[in-house]
């Protein structure tokens, strides 16, 4: 079972590429700086680098992807609101 720290650590380690560049040159220092117990510190020196990277670019993506869809709806909405407020000024409905 992992710990509350230890997920919040591999939390951080996906979403921050400084503190995710310093872990891959010093697993253990900076698991231990991030107030983890040496056994996590030691069980995570075995993490998959590579799938670790791999992930975190994949979670980027999608973070990315989601501001776009977001930033799109709201371009929409918006649209939609001047339309509907134009309708209603030229049918003598004031907003």
């Amino acid at each position: 079972m992992s710990s509350p720290a230890l997920e919040t650590f591999l939390a951080r380690l996906y979403t921050d590429a400084e503190l995710r560049q310093r872990f891959l040159q010093q697993p253990q220092m900076v698991a231990l700086q991030a107030g983890l117990s040496t056994a996590e510190a030691q069980a995570l020196e075995q993490i998959d680098r590579i799938g670790l990277q791999m992930a975190a670019h994949s979670f980027a993506a999608k973070r990315a992807g989601r501001v776009a869809t977001r930033s799109r709806w709201q371009r929409v909405r918006r649209r939609i609101s001047q339309r509907l407020s134009a309708l209603l000024n030229a049918i003598g409905i004031q907003r």
